[in-house]
C-alpha cells in the first residue's frame, strides 16, 4: 500500500476540508467567549453552529444556502416549542409524535431534507428537558439562533472566496475511486486470484462508485458558473467530470472470461506484467485525483508510453515464441486486452492534457452535451408528494411511525431514574443516529455506536486521568472534531469513537472533575438506546430488502436491455447518437448498483428475511456481467470501423429476445413464442470462422511471421473479438433468462416446511 496517496487522498478530501471548516467555525467562537469567561452561559451558540454545520451536504450552492436556511427556522422553532412546552408531560409527548412524524417524512424529498430532518430532531432531544436554556428562554434561544446564523454567515463566505472547491474536491474524489476500481480489477491477473472475492469487491466498489457520481452530477451540473462555463476553470472541471464517467466505462470494457485467461497463459508471466502495469495506470488515476482535490495541475508520475512498450514488447516476445494453431484464439483474446488497456492509456493521457491546458486553449473547451439529461431524479417540493407518501405502502412514512414510537420509549424510559439512565437527551441522540429507513443499516450503526461509544469512552477516560495540560487537551479536543466530522459520512465507527472523545473533553472544560458520571451515563445511555432501536427496527413495520428485489430487478434488466440496443445501433444503421448512449449507460450502471446495495443490505438482515438469496445473487452477478459486456462492445461502435461480417441483425434480435423474455417474466406475464424463436437464431458469422482457419493456414507456412504494432490490431482479431463478446452477452442473457424462471417458479412453489 502507498501510505504516503493513502494520506494525502484523506487530508485534501472535501471530508477533511469540511470537517476543518465545521471545527474551526464551532471552536473560534468558544475561545472568544472562553477569553471573556462567559463559555458557560453562551455555549448554546457554538451548539447551534455545530448542528446546522452538519446539516451543509455536498450540492449546487443554491440549494446548500436554502437547506441552512430552512434547518435554522426548524431548529428554532423546535427549540422555542421544546422550551415552552417541556414541563407539560402531555404536550411533550404531543410534540414528540408530530416533530417525529414531520421531520423524518421530509426525507421524501432528497437527503438533504432528510438531514435536516435527523438534526432537528436531535435539537428536539437537546431542549426537551430543559437543562440548557436556563431560566431565561428567550436569551437562551437567541444565542442558538445566533449560532445557527453564524455558520451560515461562514459557508456564505468561504463559497464566495472558492466557488469551485467542493466541485474539484468531489471530481477528484471520482478519480479516486476509479483508481480503486483498476486496482481491483488488475488482481483478475496476479496469480491465483480469489475470483469469487474479486466479482464481490468490484460490485462494492461500482457501488461506491454510482452513489459518488450522483452526488457530483447534482453538483457539477446544477452550479450555474459551471455549466455556463463562463470561466477557464469551470469549463476544465466540466471536462474532467465527464472524462471521469468515460474513464469509469473504459474500464468496465477489460471485462474478459478470467479463469479462461489464467488457465491458458499459467505458464507464462505476461498476465503478472499486465497487473503491474495496470497498479501503475491506478497510482496515475490517484494522482489525478488527488490533484483536483488539492486544486493544483497534475503531472504524469510514470512514462506511461514507455511502459506501454515494454508490456506490448513481453507479449510479442511471447506471441512469437509460443503461439501456434492451437492457442491463436487465446492470442487474439489477449491482444484485444492490451488494445482496451492501450485505450485506457491513451485516455488517461488526454486526461492530463486537459487538465494542462492554458487560458486560451481552455476557452474553446466544450461538452456538447444538453446536461440536464444527467441529472440524479429527485422529488420536487410538493404538498403532493408529501401527501403520497402518508401510506403504509411507503417506506418513508413507515420509518417515520418507528422513529416516532422510538422516541416515545426512550423519552418514557429516561423518565424512570432507577433505570440510571443520565440524561435523556443521550437516549433520543442515539435513537435518531441509529434508527434508519433499512434494517440493516439500523443493526450495522447498532454496534458501530455501541463499540465506538465504549472505545472512545475508554480513551477519552484515560486521557483525562493522565492528562491536566490545558493547552494539550484543548489540541486533542480539535483533533477528534476535526476526525469525527471527516469520518461521518463513510466510517461510522471512527465518527463515533472521535465524538466520543471531543464530547468528554468538552464536558470536562465546562464541568471540570465529572469524568466518572460522564463515563457511566454514556455507555448507559448508549446501550439503552441501541436495544430500543434494535427492537423498534426490527418489531415495528420493518421494511425487508427483498420486498424491493422484484422492482429493482425489472428496472435492472429494462436499463441493460435499452443499454444493449443503443450500442447496437451503431451495427445495424450506421446511427449512433452519443447523447442519447450516454445517458442510456447512466441509466444501466444506476440501476445495477441500485441493485447491488438492495442485495448488500439484504445480506445483513435476519436469516429468515433472506428470500431466495441465492437466485437473487446470481441475478446481480448476471446483471454486472450483462453491463459490462455491453460496454466492452461499446468500444466498437464508438469508432469509425464497419464490421459487415457480423450479422448484427440476428444477434441483436437473438440476444434481445432472451433479454426480453427476462422482462417479461419478471412482470409477470407468459412469454410468446416468438421471442422463443428469435433467442434460437442462428447468426450467420461463417466467415469469421473462415478468415481464423485461413490465418491458422498462414502460421502453418510461415513460422517467421513477426508484426510488431502495438498501435494496430487485425480485423480478425476486432471481429473475433465482437462475436465472442456477443456470445458472451447471449449467454449471460439466457443464464440470467434460468435464473428469473427458477424466482418464479420458486414463489409459485414454495419451499415445504
Amino acid at each position: 500500500m502507498n501510505y504516503s496517496a493513502e494520506l494525502k487522498k484523506f487530508i485534501t478530501s472535501q471530508y477533511v476540508y469540511s470537517a476543518i471548516r465545521i471545527t474551526l467555525a464551532t471552536v473560534l467562537p468558544c475561545l472568544v467567549l472562553a477569553h471573556f469567561g462567559i463559555l458557560k452561559q453562551y455555549f448554546l451558540f457554538p451548539l447551534g453552529t455545530s448542528f446546522v454545520a452538519l446539516t451543509d451536504q455536498p450540492g449546487p450552492f443554491i440549494r446548500r444556502r436554502n437547506a441552512l436556511t430552512f434547518a435554522i427556522f426548524c431548529f428554532v422553532v423546535v427549540a422555542l416549542i421544546a422550551s415552552l412546552v417541556m414541563k407539560i408531560f402531555l404536550l411533550v409527548i404531543l410534540e414528540i409524535i408530530v416533530f417525529g412524524m414531520f421531520f423524518s417524512i421530509i426525507g421524501v424529498y432528497g437527503q438533504r431534507l432528510a438531514a435536516v430532518g435527523s438534526l432537528s430532531l436531535v435539537v428536539l432531544a437537546i431542549f426537551i428537558d430543559g437543562h440548557l436554556t436556563g431560566e431565561n428562554i428567550f436569551k437562551s434561544l437567541f444565542i442558538f439562533a445566533c449560532g445557527c446564523a453564524w455558520f451560515l454567515l461562514i459557508f456564505l463566505i468561504v463559497t464566495t472566496i472558492q466557488p469551485y472547491k467542493l466541485a474539484s474536491q468531489m471530481i477528484g474524489e471520482n478519480y479516486l475511486q476509479l483508481g480503486e476500481f483498476l486496482k481491483i480489477k488488475a488482481n483478475y491477473y496476479q496469480k491465483n486470484p480469489d475470483f469469487d472475492k474479486l466479482t464481490t469487491q468490484v460490485i462494492a466498489k461500482q457501488i461506491e462508485i454510482k452513489n459518488l457520481q450522483e452526488e457530483t452530477r447534482e453538483t457539477v451540473f446544477k452550479t450555474r458558473t459551471i455549466v455556463n462555463e463562463s470561466t477557464t476553470t469551470s469549463r476544465l472541471l466540466m471536462l474532467m467530470f465527464l472524462n471521469s464517467m468515460d474513464l469509469h466505462e473504459k474500464l468496465m470494457t477489460s471485462e474478459s472470461d478470467y479463469q479462461k485467461l489464467q488457465q491458458s497463459f499459467e505458464d507464462s508471466m505476461i498476465l503478472v506484467q499486465i497487473h503491474d502495469y495496470l497498479n501503475l495506470l491506478s497510482e496515475e488515476i490517484t494522482n489525478i485525483g488527488i490533484s483536483l482535490q488539492i486544486g493544483t495541475r497534475a503531472k504524469p508520475m510514470f512514462n506511461l508510453d514507455l511502459e506501454m512498450q515494454n508490456l506490448n514488447y513481453h507479449y510479442f516476445e511471447l506471441r512469437n515464441k509460443e503461439m501456434s494453431v492451437d492457442n491463436l484464439e487465446n492470442f487474439m483474446i489477449l491482444r484485444q486486452i492490451l488494445m482496451r488497456i492501450n485505450e485506457i492509456t491513451k485516455e488517461i493521457s488526454e486526461i492530463y492534457k486537459v487538465f494542462s491546458q492554458d487560458v486560451k486553449l481552455a476557452k474553446s473547451l466544450s461538452t456538447g452535451l444538453d446536461l440536464r439529461k444527467f441529472l440524479p431524479n429527485e422529488e420536487k417540493l410538493n404538498f403532493k408528494v408529501l401527501k403520497n407518501n402518508i401510506s403504509f405502502s411507503s417506506s418513508h412514512f413507515r420509518h417515520a411511525i418507528r422513529i416516532t414510537i422510538a422516541l416515545l420509549i426512550g423519552y418514557l424510559f429516561s423518565q424512570f431514574q432507577f433505570l440510571g439512565i443520565g440524561h435523556t437527551y443521550w437516549v433520543l441522540i442515539t435513537i435518531v443516529a441509529i434508527l434508519k429507513p433499512a434494517y440493516s443499516i439500523t443493526k450495522q450503526r447498532n454496534l458501530l455506536r455501541l463499540y465506538g461509544t465504549i472505545a472512545g469512552a475508554v480513551i477519552a477516560y484515560g486521557i483525562l486521568h493522565f492528562l491536566h495540560i490545558g493547552s494539550l487537551l484543548f489540541g486533542i479536543l480539535l483533533i477528534s472534531m476535526i476526525m469525527c466530522f471527516s469520518f461521518l459520512k463513510g466510517k461510522y465507527f471512527w465518527a463515533v469513537l472521535f465524538m466520543t472523545i471531543y464530547v468528554f473533553l468538552s464536558f470536562n472544560f465546562l464541568s471540570p472533575g465529572n469524568i466518572d458520571a460522564i463515563f457511566r451515563d454514556r455507555i448507559v445511555d448508549t446501550i439503552v438506546a441501541g436495544i430500543i432501536a434494535f427492537a423498534v427496527s426490527y418489531i415495528i413495520l420493518p421494511v425487508w430488502e427483498h420486498t424491493q428485489n422484484l422492482d429493482l430487478m425489472k428496472k435492472s434488466a429494462e436499463s441493460n436491455l435499452v443499454y444493449f440496443q443503443s450500442v447496437m445501433s451503431k451495427f445495424l444503421t450506421d446511427d449512433f447518437n452519443l447523447e442519447d448512449y450516454k445517458v442510456k449507460r447512466k441509466n444501466a450502471i444506476i440501476s445495477l448498483a441500485n441493485l447491488s446495495d438492495n442485495f448488500q443490505r439484504m445480506i445483513s438482515e435476519p436469516k429468515n428475511q433472506q428470500k431466495k438469496l441465492e437466485v437473487v445473487h446470481q441475478f446481480v452477478a448476471t446483471s454486472h456481467l450483462l453491463t459490462a459486456y455491453t460496454a466492452s462492445l461499446s468500444q466498437y461502435s464508438q469508432n469509425n470501423e464497419t464490421y459487415p461480417e457480423i450479422d448484427a441483425e440476428s444477434w441483436s434480435k437473438k440476444v434481445e429476445a432472451e433479454m426480453n423474455q427476462t422482462y417479461t417474466l419478471l412482470k409477470g406475464n407468459e412469454i410468446n413464442e416468438a421471442l422463443k424463436m428469435e433467442s434460437r437464431i442462428e447468426p450467420e458469422d461463417s466467415s469469421i470462422e473462415d478468415l481464423i482457419i485461413q490465418r491458422k493456414n498462414e502460421l502453418m507456412e510461415d513460422e517467421s511471421y513477426d508484426r510488431r504494432d502495438p498501435n494496430k490490431i487485425s480485423h480478425l482479431t476486432e471481429l473475433k473479438n465482437i462475436h465472442d463478446v456477443l456470445e458472451l452477452i447471449y449467454d449471460v442473457a439466457k443464464e440470467q433468462r434460468k435464473v428469473i424462471e427458477k424466482y418464479k417458479n420458486e414463489e409459485i412453489t414454495p419451499p415445504q416446511s
